[in-house]
């Protein structure tokens, strides 16, 4: 029997697609005291490459693969205990997982499960993760403009540790139907609060990002889901202050080829290596399905006043009253940090250096430990 104080940290699973990581680089040796949340190393999706973070404390006892190896989802790359755990039990551990990775005899991680229910005769697609029969408030997340369910990858596995969460397509993106109505907030909102009600989901934390934000507002003031939000959490969020870079959000909707949309996604990011091709060319696939650009024309329309943005939700979010916390990119080139003004004496706003309008992208640690403080107890 394996001793419970030796912890195995493993390749997660970023997303729905994702079957294995390659290890870029280690963050830690062996020997290194680590903290739960600590970056440990980085990690190569294939669409995106991010940190991973330690999901317990402890002595890094051992490393069990190397840089540039490609590791299989659930696979164990080091091994995490207390200092005086016997060595020969960790031998032992390491053992079996590096027999694990040749025989890919490995535990099956699975991921989100995907599932669809009609909202108003609309198709939503939503991917739910955790334990669905938990006590806990469940998270639901509102992606932005242009993304999509899987925009919650490095987030909502964490948060799904110890409660049900729902990742959803809004209206026009991801897998969900294609018909935006008039492409307002209100519309999209609309549809969100019917998600919640299909589901039975009484009570719930929302997280939005960008016009997911500004979604999520106006759906915790709808009388309709009254009492149904226990908090907000915005990162970025559309409809609080008036700027906005207009020119992105055109010339996402006007790209048709990877050489036009590749700028524009680069202004997303603080880091502009991140908008690789496997990015772009999965950002291409979803402008070309039937529908999409109607949609997002409806959507531009909706949230641009000429060079300024047409959102406006300061008054539901006053008018939700409960606890709000929002997340701020410091190299936000989409929505500037400095909108973050208008929320001054009504939430607790935290701006990330070293992110920029993706900051549960870029920074995931910052933003899960923003829900989690807006969570609280809940």
């Amino acid at each position: 029997m394996t001793n419970d104080q030796i912890k195995r940290v493993t390749m997660p699973k970023w997303g729905l697609s994702m079957e294995s990581g390659r290890l870029i680089e280690w963050l830690v040796s062996e020997g290194d005291e680590i903290e739960k949340g600590q970056d440990v190393a980085e990690i190569d999706t294939d669409k995106i490459v991010a940190v991973l973070e330690s999901t317990c404390s402890g002595v890094v006892r051992a490393l069990v693969v190397e840089v540039n190896v490609a590791v299989p989802v659930g696979g164990t790359i080091a091994v995490v205990a207390p200092a005086d755990v016997p060595q020969e039990e960790i031998d032992a551990v390491v053992a079996e997982a590096k027999e694990q990775l040749v025989s890919g005899a490995i535990e099956d991680v699975s991921g989100p499960e995907v599932a669809e229910v009609d909202v108003d005769g609309r198709s939503i697609s939503y991917a739910v993760l955790g334990d669905t029969e938990s006590e806990a408030t469940p998270v639901v997340f509102v992606h932005g403009y242009g993304g999509d369910k899987n925009s919650w990858l490095f987030v909502q596995e964490p948060i799904s540790a110890d409660r049900a969460t729902y990742a959803l397509d809004l209206p026009g993106h991801g897998d969900s139907s294609k018909d935006v109505g008039d492409g307002s907030v209100a519309t999209l909102a609309s549809s969100l609060v019917g998600f919640l009600n299909e589901l039975g989901l009484s009570r719930v934390h929302l997280v939005g990002h960008s016009t997911g934000g500004a979604v999520a507002t106006v759906a915790a003031a709808d009388p309709a889901a009254l009492g149904k939000v226990a908090s907000l959490t915005l990162i970025s969020p559309v409809g609080y202050g008036p700027d906005v870079n207009a020119g992105y959000i055109r010339g996402f909707a006007e790209a048709e080829t990877r050489r036009e949309l590749k700028p524009h996604l680069q202004q997303l990011f603080a880091d502009q290596s991140q908008v690789n091709r496997q990015l772009i060319d999965d950002l291409l696939k979803y402008k070309r399905l039937d529908g999409v650009d109607a949609a997002l024309a409806l959507i531009v329309a909706a949230l641009l006043d000429g060079e300024k943005s047409a959102v406006d939700v300061t008054a539901q979010q006053a008018s939700f009253g409960g606890k709000t916390v929002a997340v701020w990119g410091a190299e936000d080139k989409v929505i500037p940090a400095s909108n973050s003004g208008s929320l001054e004496g009504k939430a607790t706003v935290h701006t990330v250096d070293g992110a920029g309008h993706m900051a549960h992208i870029e920074k995931p640690q910052a933003v899960i430990g923003a829900i989690e403080e807006a969570i609280g107890s809940a």
